[in-house]
């Protein structure tokens, strides 16, 4: 069963450890290219996410060097892991080469500037969230308290994510900058690792009334093993704590909209039996044993597949003059 992941931190974790190897098996990483080959994940995104600790003039540097990271450790000469800007290199995707989308993890590496918003576009990033937890120039991120949305600028890199054909991540986005993405009649939107808070009260998580509306969308949801996510007391997360998500989402009518938005390499705690990449198959075999084989092959692949499809496209951009 082919499957497709919509988040990890590898990136992160190079940047901060250059001397790690996506391809050594021993590298310390969860998601390698042994794990990924082993899981049959042929479809992989690879976020770029600099932390607010780096200084406001800095953060375009970082993710530059992130992004260099990834052609030159990851991509390498494009046999193994290619890069996938539209929607028609799906079918390239295999177990033995696989596919990988970047994406930015907050706008703050624009550092306020529509220009490097194209720069990134220009440099294969398809796929963007305005915010981690906090605030930028952008919008507020979940764990702000002020609880704001989308700041003038912050429309502005919609506007101009839409004209591009980019894909919008509302994970991390404040509840009121939610909502006011929601209001764009064009924006592809997904939450590429977050699961039901109604099962899991963790202020990460989606309120029904967010999965209703993504569903509505035509969005996608990413279920995600962040053990915080998943349970509480998070000690206790177990794969069957990770299904009780997928079965209310389902409930909720989102069949059609979930895939899997593991988080790997960003967290540190994880799920027994649900450790790295390369464990996958015991979730899918846990799904396996409760669903059809049909619908389990939707939420591994299918759903992604038709979204991405739609949406991916390298000469998209709107015939309109960038701002």
């Amino acid at each position: 069963m082919l499957v497709m992941d919509a988040h990890c931190d590898v990136l992160y974790k190079m940047w901060l450890n250059p001397g790690i190897s996506f391809y050594d098996t021993d590298s310390g990483l969860d998601v390698t290219y042994e794990n990924l080959e082993k899981s049959k994940i042929v479809f992989q995104t690879f976020a770029v996410w600099v932390p607010d600790k780096v200084p406001v003039g800095q953060r375009f540097e970082a993710a530059i060097k992130q992004i260099d990271d990834f052609y030159e450790k990851v991509i390498q000469n494009g046999q193994k892991v290619f890069l996938v800007t539209s929607g028609e290199q799906l079918s390239e995707c295999s177990p033995t080469r696989i596919g990988a989308l970047l994406s930015l993890e907050g706008a703050d590496a624009l550092q306020g500037d529509l220009r490097f918003l194209r720069t990134f576009y220009r440099l294969g990033v398809r796929q963007m969230g305005l915010t981690w937890n906090h605030a930028n120039e952008a919008a507020d991120g979940i764990k702000e308290e002020r609880g704001g949305g989308l700041t003038r600028f912050g429309r502005q890199v919609i506007e101009e994510m839409s004209r591009l054909g980019m894909v919008l991540d509302v994970s991390h986005l404040s509840v009121k900058g939610f909502w006011e993405v929601m209001e764009h009649p064009d924006l592809p939107v997904i939450a590429s690792h977050s699961n039901s808070r109604a099962i899991c009260p963790h202020v990460r998580n989606l309120e029904d009334e967010q999965i209703k509306a993504l569903i509505q969308k035509n969005g996608l949801i990413g279920l995600t093993y962040v053990p915080y996510f998943v349970h509480f007391p998070h000690t206790e997360a177990r794969i069957d704590h990770l299904i009780k998500h997928i079965e209310h989402i389902c409930e909720l009518g989102g069949e059609n909209h979930l895939i899997f938005g593991s988080d790997f390499d960003g967290i540190h705690d994880k799920i027994a039996q649900l450790e790295n990449a390369g464990q996958l198959n015991n979730l899918i075999d846990a799904l396996l044993m409760r669903y059809p084989e049909t619908l389990v092959r939707k939420w591994a692949w299918d759903n992604g597949y038709q979204f991405y499809s739609k949406h991916l496209a390298s000469q998209n951009v709107k015939k309109t003059e960038a701002k």
